[in-house]
């Protein structure tokens, strides 16, 4: 790797990308140059378009990236909630990485040190196809012989699609779900095309809030659900803790139905059960329940994550760092939870490059409950980089790297060119069309 002895006038150059596919999703990672031969290396989040960043080049530009917070107060204007935040918080932990490599530290160091040596990772753990409850504890129990001490898992409405008398939703709605948004229902295997996003049915159904579907569970189908995660108990046991996730667009009382009738069986938490804007109704849903209540992903700044903590409707907040602003909000937001008695558990479905940003933020956040870990199925995720420890895991931790920045050596460019997205072919393509994008940016006058 080439380091520099001069940061105090290290330049960024040029910033390029490359799509890739099922690691475990679609990501796109970016390289930021400079004048010293340094790279630094981040990810924009699956289903992002590269162009939240693009358009941030000329911003960047002549800055000397070892001033990461100067040009994140530039550029955070440009972020967004869910996958808007994907440029800001993909060129943040880029310049992290490169202010590592220039004064030859590890990112941790540069957010004030670390509180532990290693980070706790949990499983998130899909089943496809129709299947049951033991099945899914089955699945979950290979996660535990692996050495995993945390466990998550998909749980929602989807399993009820072909359970006759267990929704009930206006006639034809839950088939058109199907047809033209399958991953709104959660169905595994479920993938998008872009038809369906063109049709007009699709647009309707994806901007339809949690609240006014009109969809509602049956008593039946609550039973069904209770007896599915009792089924996954008896094979894993009830002392692992079991968080869930992705159960559907159903309204914020058929969430405390459903919330109540899972209390007996020890779920660490309860995740994105109405969309994370609805602060009252998180609160609703927390003040009912015994559950932890957790969301959060999807918040951009801290800012976003404030008005939840303080009205009191999360037990658990669950930020992504490639949406929330990168690795200093991050651990912003950490602090300001650990102040008001919230735990962190930070989201992460990424490659390697976001997953490293995310330990080292772990590991300088005075609290953290697990980091998540999506790509147990894919045997090449951590080949993509060079350099780290590979398995990435032991006995359910990830060891805090102590190499400069990231702790990244380089990509594994053999690699990424054999998953390049089909459908954004190309690798580290030329962007100077972006080099001059008109830049005046006040927000005040």
């Amino acid at each position: 790797m080439n380091y520099s002895s001069n940061p105090s006038e290290l330049k960024i150059t040029d910033m390029r990308f490359v799509d890739i596919t099922d690691a475990p999703k679609r990501c796109t990672i970016l390289k930021i140059e400079t004048n010293q031969g340094i790279t630094g290396y981040g990810e924009v989040r699956d289903a992002s378009s590269k162009t939240y960043a693009l358009m941030l080049k000329s911003r960047i530009l002549g800055e000397n990236p070892c001033n990461v917070d100067k040009i994140f107060r530039k550029i955070k204007q440009f972020g967004g909630p869910s996958r808007q935040g994907g440029g800001v918080s993909g060129i943040e932990i880029a310049l992290w990485d490169l202010a590592g490599k220039a004064y030859g530290v590890p990112v941790y160091q540069l957010l004030g040190g670390k509180f532990r040596d290693e980070v706790r990772v949990y499983c998130d753990t899909d089943v496809d196809g129709k299947h049951t409850g033991h099945d899914m504890g089955l699945a979950l129990k290979k996660r535990m012989d692996m050495g995993f001490t945390f466990l998550k898992m998909d749980l929602g409405i989807g399993l009820l699609l072909d359970e006759p008398g267990t929704l009930n939703a206006p006639l034809g709605f839950i088939e058109d779900m199907k047809k033209y948004a399958p991953h709104i229902l959660n169905v595994q295997g479920g993938s998008v095309t872009a038809e369906m996003v063109k049709a007009q049915k699709s647009y309707q159904i994806v901007t339809t809030a949690h609240p006014f579907t009109g969809i509602h569970l049956t008593e039946k189908g609550l039973d069904f659900l209770e007896d599915y995660v009792k089924q996954v108990r008896e094979v894993i046991g009830y002392e692992v803790p079991l968080a869930i996730d992705h159960f559907g667009h159903i309204c914020v009382e058929d969430c405390i139905r459903f919330a109540r009738k899972m209390e007996p069986y020890n779920l660490a938490w309860i995740e994105d059960m109405v969309p994370w804007q609805y602060t009252d109704q998180y609160v609703r849903l927390k003040n009912s329940t015994t559950i932890p209540v957790c969301t959060g992903e999807d918040i951009y700044l801290k800012e976003g994550f404030m008005d939840l903590i303080d009205a009191g409707g999360v037990s658990v907040i669950h930020p992504d760092i490639l949406t929330c602003g990168g690795a200093l909000e991050l651990k912003k937001i950490a602090d300001y939870a650990d102040e008001k008695g919230v735990a962190t558990a930070i989201h992460m479905a990424e490659s390697p490059i976001a997953c490293m940003a995310a330990v080292h933020t772990a590991a300088a956040m005075h609290n953290v409950l697990a980091l998540e870990f999506h790509s147990v199925d894919v045997p090449w995720w951590a080949d993509l980089v060079k350099g780290i420890d590979n398995p990435i895991f032991k006995d359910g931790f990830i060891k805090v790297p102590e190499k400069p920045g990231l702790g990244i050596d380089g990509l594994n460019e053999e690699l990424i060119k054999q998953h390049i997205n089909p459908d954004i072919p190309g690798m580290w393509e030329d962007t100077s069309s972006w080099d001059k994008e008109f830049s005046n940016d006040r927000i005040w006058s």
